[in-house]
């Protein structure tokens, strides 16, 4: 790529605050970033040349999008992968990671039996579409079991616990549409590479400790408290991925480590992930310009860590929505090595991500403590 001003311009599907982190690594590599989101003034749109107002599947604007990018990529898997493999023909201008990549993670099934067939650990699993189906499943897998919607969920949403057979039809209720069932793993925690594809290069960022509660991911540990060896094979896994995925780009690749030492896949992400939003203060190259690096086919950036970091996420506090307005922010930003990251977003909600505190240290003991102190200083009450 030969840097130009203006210089090329990405296309991102997606505006929400992954489109604004994205828009802010941008501009050191002499890109121009264009969204599309449907809400007006998204959370990336202050960081970005232009936002256009359209839905992630709309034909129109996924093709005025296409005709005003030199690439395109997207940063939620709600984007329509066959108007974007559509649209990507017609115009000539590529689309990483690839469409049929987007296809394959937009149904878990699909996803699943993808890597169990390259050769990927993964919980055993079953496909279910029925309350008999869910029986015969539980049968042998055993309870309790995971059951996931196959397209839509995210942050939990769409996954519910099966405890017992008389919990089945509730289940499949809830569901209410295709869906998969997966053995529950006994894990010791759960973790995270960031990978990424690029024209001729394949490469990790370091194994994070993801830590959820409700599900929903509150911090990221990086380097992972895990052992070298366990580090070792999560990178091992993280490669085999990438493998057998289609395009260039990030990918967001959430494990387990079980307690018998095992890793077994959980879910990828085909894009910048929340678990990797540690990497702009803790790695030579963040997420997001190793992201754009690898859409516009530039050279990978080192992945080497700088330094121990805990990321941990603001969530919404409030019983109701409500205009955002945080409080407390002074005592992060009076913090030495602590950075915060505020996503714009004009509303605040019960555990919407609202933005995210990154701490960072030469020692990684207390290092979450810290981090956690900080993030409960903080409120929208």
């Amino acid at each position: 790529m030969t840097l130009t001003s203006p210089g090329p311009t990405v296309g991102v599907v997606g505006g929400g605050q992954l489109g604004r982190m994205l828009g802010e690594a941008a501009a050191p590599l002499g890109l121009e970033l264009l969204v599309t989101d449907p809400t007006p003034d998204c959370p990336a749109a202050p960081v970005v040349r232009d936002q256009l107002v359209g839905d992630f599947d709309e034909a129109a604007t996924l093709r005025e999008l296409a005709e005003r990018a030199d690439y395109l990529t997207f940063e939620i898997e709600l984007a329509d992968p066959d108007v974007l493999e559509r649209v990507a023909e017609e115009t000539g201008t590529p689309v990483h990671p690839a469409p049929e990549t987007l296809r394959t993670i937009q149904d878990k099934l699909v996803q699943k039996r993808r890597l169990s067939d390259a050769g990927v650990p993964v919980p055993e699993f079953r496909a279910v579409d029925t309350a008999d189906d869910l029986r015969a499943a539980c049968a042998e897998l055993g309870y309790p079991a995971m059951l996931k919607a196959r397209t839509g969920g995210y942050d939990g949403r769409g996954n519910i616990r099966v405890e017992g057979p008389e919990t089945v039809e509730d289940a499949i209720d809830d569901i209410a549409g295709p869906a998969m069932v997966e053995e529950m793993v006994d894990f010791e925690r759960e973790l995270a590479v960031m990978g990424c594809r690029g024209a001729d290069e394949r490469d990790t960022f370091p194994v994070t400790e993801t830590i959820h509660r409700e599900e929903i991911l509150r911090e990221s540990v990086a380097p992972a408290r895990a052992s070298d060896a366990v580090r070792e094979r999560a990178r091992g896994v993280a490669h085999d991925v990438l493998d057998a995925m289609d395009g260039r780009g990030v990918f967001g690749i959430e494990l387990f480590e079980t307690t018998h030492g095992e890793i077994l896949l959980n879910e990828i992400a085909p894009r910048p992930h929340n678990s990797g939003h540690w990497t702009i203060e803790g790695c030579h190259t963040s997420q997001f310009e190793q992201h754009l690096r690898a859409v516009t086919g530039q050279p990978l950036g080192s992945t080497d860590q700088r330094f121990p970091t805990v990321s941990t996420n603001i969530l919404g506090d409030v019983a109701e929505r409500q205009p955002a307005e945080l409080r407390g922010e002074n005592s992060v930003l009076a913090t030495p090595r602590a950075h915060l990251h505020w996503y714009g977003k004009r509303d605040v909600y019960a555990l919407r991500k609202m933005g995210h505190v990154t701490l960072t240290a030469d020692d990684r003991d207390g290092l979450l403590a810290d981090a956690r102190e900080l993030r409960d200083g903080l409120t929208f009450e």
